[in-house]
């Protein structure tokens, strides 16, 4: 019964860290995720899920910022404004 406590002990935080660590490798190094794009000339700013095939998502370009929807078969802008404007 002691060796059970012992290994669970041990095994617990490794198993604990090693899901942490495969997290923040995941968040990291993903392509196409909002921190993992340095110095792009086209930047996601973000990205806000509407429904189950349709999204929202500010990009950042030139300087400025556009609003656009994206679904399956089609991308389209809706708004746009300058990189101090605030969505």
């Amino acid at each position: 019964m002691t060796w059970y406590f012992i290994k669970l002990l041990v095994l617990l935080p490794l198993v604990g860290g090693m899901a942490y660590g495969a997290l923040w490798f995941w968040r990291k190094y993903q392509p196409g995720l909002i921190g993992a794009q340095g110095d792009r000339a086209i930047k996601l700013v973000e990205m806000l899920p509407m429904g189950t095939f349709g999204k929202l998502a500010v990009v950042e370009f030139d300087g400025k910022r556009l609003l656009v929807s994206v679904t399956r078969g089609r991308i389209e802008k809706l708004a746009e404004g300058d990189d101090r404007a605030r969505y």
